[in-house]
């Protein structure tokens, strides 16, 4: 993909450059994760932080859900976690292991299965020749890596997880 160095740590961006990529919603929520990964202690931002923000921040992405109680219980596994219940990943880096590492190294301060996340949601904005990423673009790859902390918490929040990726792609526009 013609982008895909651009976050992943290549030469032709640097990370700094990401906000330009981003719609003001995605900015939001990209911050907010960072907030929430340190306000937790975590040494990275994972795609459940991402995940976590995404729901907080766009009515877009929770309507891609089936109803209030399906959303409500996504916060519930994410609000567990972050404040040390529930599952047990505070102070861990997650690397799913299905995605390739996205450079010696990684992102700096992004586990690889976050920074592949952004990577793929930069891709699927590019592909409709965008050039800003929305909240529906990362939510999108989010659900791609089948093994990431994210797909685990919608997993265990009863998400039928091939039913949210069909939506996703019946909306390819990932606008918010």
């Amino acid at each position: 993909m013609q982008n895909r160095t651009a976050y992943s740590g290549g030469d032709s961006a640097a990370p700094e450059d990401l906000d330009t990529q981003l719609t003001v919603e995605l900015a939001s929520v990209v911050s907010a994760a960072r907030r929430r990964a340190t306000r937790d202690g975590d040494r990275q931002v994972d795609t459940a932080h991402l995940l976590h923000g995404l729901l907080e921040w766009d009515p877009a992405v929770r309507d891609t859900f089936d109803g209030g109680p399906q959303v409500a219980r996504l916060l519930g596994y994410l609000v567990q976690r972050s404040i040390g219940y529930g599952l047990r990943w505070h102070g861990t880096v997650e690397d799913s292991g299905a995605v390739p590492l996205v450079a010696e190294g990684g992102v700096p301060g992004w586990s690889p299965a976050a920074a592949a996340a952004m990577d793929g949601a930069l891709d699927r904005a590019h592909a409709r020749y965008d050039h800003r990423a929305g909240c529906l673009d990362l939510l999108a790859a989010l659900v791609d890596d089948p093994e990431s902390r994210a797909v685990e918490v919608l997993r265990r929040a009863s998400v039928d997880i091939a039913l949210l990726a069909a939506r996703l792609d019946a909306d390819p526009s990932g606008q918010e």
